[in-house]
C-alpha cells in the first residue's frame, strides 16, 4: 500500500483503538510493510499511555453532584415543549456551574509544581522519533541564544558527556507565566533525559536538590535564585538519573 492510503487521523484512530475493525486490518498490513511508520505509531501509543498515567488522579475524580443531571420522562407534546425550555435553562445554569468548577482547575494548573510540568513535557517529547527537538545540537550556539532571548535570561545547555549523555537539541515550551526551555539528551543506548528550565520570580523561595516520582517519570529538580530546573527520565533508574542531574546541577549552580 502507498503512504497516501491512510490519513493521519485514521492512523491516530488506530493508535487510540477507535478505527473500524475492517479498516484496522488494512492499517496493520500497511504497518507490517512500513516499519518506520510502525515505530512512529508505537511512540504515539506509549506517549498516550504515559499521559494517561500522569493525569490518572484527575481523570478518576467523581463528577461534582451539582453537575449530575437527571432526565424526567415527558408524555405529551406540551410536556416535551416545556421540557425543552427547561433544559435550555438547565443548560445555562449547568454551563455556569461548569465554569465555576473549571475555573479553580485552571488556577491549579497554573500553580502546578515544576516537577509535574517537567514530567509532562518529558512524556510529550521524549518518545518522538522524527521531531524530538525544534533546534538540533549542531546549532547549539543559535539554540542557546534563541532560548535566552525568549526567556529574557541567560540560558545554558550543560555538557552531560561525563554522565554518558549527549545533547540532542532543545525547544521552546509555553509555561504558566511565560516561555520555558527544554533541552534533550540521549545516551548511546538510546535512552533520553530532558532538562526543563524556567525563570522564577526573584522573591521565590530557593529549593535544594529534590526528587519526585511523577507517574513513571522520575524527576530531580531545584530552584536557584531566578531559575527553576528539572531533569526527567522514564527510562533509567533513580540512581543513574541522579548522576545525570547532579552533573547538570554542578554546572548550572557553580
Amino acid at each position: 500500500m502507498s503512504e497516501s492510503t491512510f490519513t493521519e487521523a485514521e492512523l491516530h484512530a488506530y493508535v487510540d483503538g477507535r478505527l473500524p475493525e475492517g479498516r484496522q486490518a488494512d492499517v496493520e498490513a500497511y504497518l507490517a510493510a512500513h516499519p518506520d511508520e510502525a515505530a512512529r505509531l508505537a511512540t504515539y501509543r506509549k506517549q498516550a499511555e504515559q499521559l494517561r498515567e500522569l493525569f490518572a488522579p484527575v481523570l478518576s475524580e467523581p463528577v461534582p453532584q451539582r453537575l449530575a443531571l437527571s432526565f424526567v420522562p415527558r408524555r405529551s407534546r406540551l410536556a416535551r415543549v416545556a421540557g425543552a425550555l427547561a433544559w435550555v435553562a438547565i443548560g445555562a445554569v449547568a454551563g455556569w456551574q461548569l465554569h465555576t468548577y473549571l475555573a479553580p482547575r485552571a488556577g491549579a494548573l497554573a500553580d502546578m509544581p515544576i516537577a509535574r510540568r517537567a514530567a509532562i513535557a518529558h512524556t510529550t517529547y521524549s518518545p518522538e522519533v522524527r521531531h524530538p527537538v525544534e533546534v538540533g545540537a549542531d546549532q547549539e550556539p543559535h539554540l542557546v541564544a534563541w532560548l535566552s532571548k525568549r526567556l529574557n535570561a541567560k540560558v545554558r545547555a550543560p555538557n552531560l558527556e561525563t554522565a554518558g549523555y549527549s545533547l540532542v537539541g532543545g525547544r521552546l515550551l509555553p509555561g504558566e507565566t511565560g516561555p520555558v526551555a527544554q533541552f534533550m539528551y540521549q545516551c548511546k543506548q538510546g535512552t533520553r533525559v530532558t532538562l526543563y528550565m524556567r525563570t522564577e520570580k526573584p522573591e521565590h523561595e530557593e529549593k535544594a536538590f529534590r526528587y519526585s516520582d511523577q507517574g513513571n517519570v522520575r524527576v530531580f529538580y531545584w530552584i536557584d535564585r531566578t531559575f527553576g530546573y528539572a531533569v526527567s527520565s522514564a527510562d533509567i533508574p533513580k540512581d543513574t538519573l541522579y548522576k545525570v542531574a547532579n552533573t547538570a546541577y554542578a554546572q548550572l549552580n557553580p
